[in-house]
C-alpha cells in the first residue's frame, strides 16, 4: 500500500500540496486528474521519493519513501529522461542493467505494441514516440507500483485510445498497481478503478469509477460537477 499521511510539500512558498492524506492498493489503477498545477506530478514525486514533504509522512508497504523505494515503484517522469544518443534496443539495455525487476521479455512485446524500433535513435523520435519509449520501460519493470506522469502526452488522438486500452494488459493487478496523473480522461476512463479530483493542491473528490456509473454520470461529467462546466474536461 502507498499511504499519503497529511501530506503538504511547498516549493518557496508555494504549496504544491495542502494536508493530503489518502492510500492506494494493489490491483487498481488509479487516475488523478485536476488543472495544471494542481499537485498531480508532485503527488507522484513524492511517492517515487524524488522529494520529501514539508509536512506529513509518505510510505510505501509501511517504509518512509526515499531514492532507494526505486527498487519496488516504476516511475515514469513527463520530462524526457532517456538519453538522447542512445537506440531504443540500446535504451532496453541500459534499463535492463539499472532495475533487477526489468522484464526485457515483456519489454520486448510492449515495443512491438508501440510501433518501435530498436534501430531508432532516441534523437530522432518524435515527441509521442519518445513517450511511447518511456512507457514500454516503465511497465516492462514487475514494481509492485507504476506510476505514470502524463503519459499520453504528445501521442496522435487517432491511436491514444489503442494503445490506452492494450497497456492494461501489461499490468498484472493481482500484484500491481497502476496510478496515472493525465488530461486525457475520455480515452482513459475505460481503465480506471479510481479517480482522484485535485485542485490547487487539495483533494476534492475520491470516487470509484463505478459508483460514478451508477450515479448516471461518466467520469467527464463527474468532473464538469466538481469543477464548473467551463474546465473543458473530455475536449
Amino acid at each position: 500500500m502507498i499511504r499519503l499521511q497529511h501530506v503538504s510539500k511547498s516549493y518557496l512558498g508555494h504549496k504544491a500540496l495542502d494536508d493530503v492524506s489518502i492510500d492506494f492498493t494493489k490491483g487498481k489503477v488509479t487516475g488523478i486528474v485536476g488543472e495544471n498545477g494542481s499537485g498531480k506530478s508532485t503527488s507522484l514525486k513524492l511517492m517515487a521519493g524524488l522529494v520529501r514533504p514539508s509536512k506529513g509522512s509518505v510510505l510505501i508497504d509501511e517504509e518512509p519513501t526515499n531514492r532507494q523505494i526505486s527498487r519496488i515503484v516504476a516511475y515514469m517522469s513527463e520530462l524526457d529522461q532517456v538519453p538522447p544518443f542512445f537506440t531504443v534496443g540500446e535504451s532496453l539495455n541500459f534499463a535492463s542493467t539499472q532495475f533487477p525487476d526489468f522484464d526485457r521479455e515483456q519489454a520486448e512485446e510492449i515495443l512491438a505494441f508501440m510501433k518501435l524500433e530498436k534501430t531508432q535513435k532516441v534523437k530522432h523520435l518524435s515527441k509521442g514516440n519518445r513517450g511511447r519509449l518511456k512507457m514500454a520501460l516503465t511497465m516492462a519493470r514487475n514494481a509492485p507500483y507504476i506510476l505514470l506522469d502524463e503519459p499520453f502526452s504528445g501521442l496522435d488522438p487517432m491511436v491514444r485510445n489503442s494503445i490506452v486500452k492494450g497497456l492494461i494488459k501489461f499490468v498484472d493487478l493481482e500484484k500491481q498497481a497502476l496510478i496515472i496523473t493525465t488530461h486525457e480522461i475520455r480515452e482513459i476512463e475505460p481503465i480506471l478503478d479510481e479517480v482522484i479530483a485535485i485542485r490547487k493542491g487539495k483533494i476534492l473528490s475520491h470516487n470509484t469509477v463505478d459508483g460514478i456509473r451508477e450515479e448516471g454520470r461518466d467520469v467527464v461529467e463527474w468532473l464538469e460537477d466538481i469543477y464548473g462546466s467551463g474546465e473543458g474536461y473530455g475536449a
